[in-house]
């Protein structure tokens, strides 16, 4: 049973793989470079757990054959010893479960401590090459552009690597995805560039403002021109889109205080009450100061009150009146 089940699983995985290989191609194609790195280490997890799989199935077929020599031996046969270790170590591993049931009758057979050693595999017992590919370690860098590489001219791709590899980096696991890759508004596929030249229309001091966000702009000049991003090279890189749009932000905010200034000036001129020196005619000698009244109440009365002809005369009385 364990041997046909590796079969299957086998066979099942290799048809998934070409249609992964396919999605990884047109990936390429599309220069969705990053995107296709990910679905390759998934592609080299898939291939390298088949191979393990072979191995594994041999194994079984190779116990199968002395199962009379394993029912008569009390002690694990020496040349035996690293085939049934490795299939315990591999039980929990892979998706047969037949493997577990093969463990509980050899652990029920030779003891609980060889299990534990098997399973643990403890002084290197197990297959090394098992071991390896059914590791949980990453592939390499290196053999990750390989398949990208080997993909490409399978399904006729015209594609080059955006980053070569330096040679430190090739027995290294793949680096983490920056979005170097990744086109700029995905969804609508429009660049948004009214929201960073909106301001230039304006004149005058706005000029002076949008002098940063012009300069961030023009990286965005030959992409905008082209109708698109024909590669990841000719995409704006995500910094000049920043500075344009701070420097845009920065004028508009500049703009909208000076507007709000100026409404506040015109809105209060007419109530702040201010002194007037209104001089009598006759008399430029006492000016009267005349101040008008408070802002919200009436404003009839504007001009200074003349003088009382009433009080002159009494003035004058009073002062005849001391001779």
């Amino acid at each position: 049973m364990a041997v046909s089940r590796f079969s299957m699983a086998s066979n099942k995985k290799t048809a998934l793989m070409k249609q992964q290989m396919r999605e990884i191609s047109k990936l390429l194609a599309d220069n969705k470079e990053e995107k296709a790195r990910i679905r390759a280490e998934a592609l080299i997890r898939d291939d390298v757990t088949i191979e393990a799989y072979e191995i594994l199935q041999l194994t079984c077929e190779l116990l199968f054959e002395r199962i009379k020599l394993i029912t008569t031996s009390k002690q694990v046969p020496e040349d035996l010893k690293t085939s049934i270790s490795t299939l315990i170590w591999a039980s929990n591993r892979v998706d047969i479960k037949e493997l577990g049931d093969i463990r509980k009758q050899f652990k029920s057979k030779y003891g609980k401590q060889f299990d534990m050693d098997a399973f643990e595999n403890r002084h290197g017992v197990c297959n090394e090459r098992v071991v390896a590919k059914l590791s949980v370690q990453p592939p390499t860098a290196f053999l990750v552009q390989t398949y990208l590489e080997k993909i490409a001219d399978q399904f006729e791709v015209d594609w080059k690597p955006a980053n070569r590899l330096k040679p430190d980096q090739l027995a290294e696991p793949m680096a983490a995805p920056i979005g170097y890759s990744v086109q700029v508004a995905p969804g609508s596929g429009l660049i948004p560039v009214d929201a960073y030249t909106a301001t230039a229309t304006n004149g005058g001091e706005d000029d002076v403002g949008t002098e940063n966000a012009s300069d961030a702009m023009s990286e965005l000049g030959g992409s905008v021109g082209g109708g698109g991003y024909g590669n990841a090279a000719a995409a704006p890189s995500s910094a000049s889109v920043a500075s344009a749009s701070v420097a845009t932000s920065r004028t508009s905010v500049a703009r909208m205080n000076d507007n709000n200034n100026n409404n506040d000036e015109k809105k209060y001129a007419d109530d702040i009450p201010v002194a007037h020196v209104v001089q009598q005619e006759g008399n430029a000698e006492e000016p009267d100061i005349y101040i008008p009244p408070a802002p919200g109440m009436s404003n009839d009365h504007r001009k200074p009150p003349a003088k009382n002809d009433d009080f002159d005369d009494l003035e004058a009385r009073f002062n005849r009146l001391k001779r």
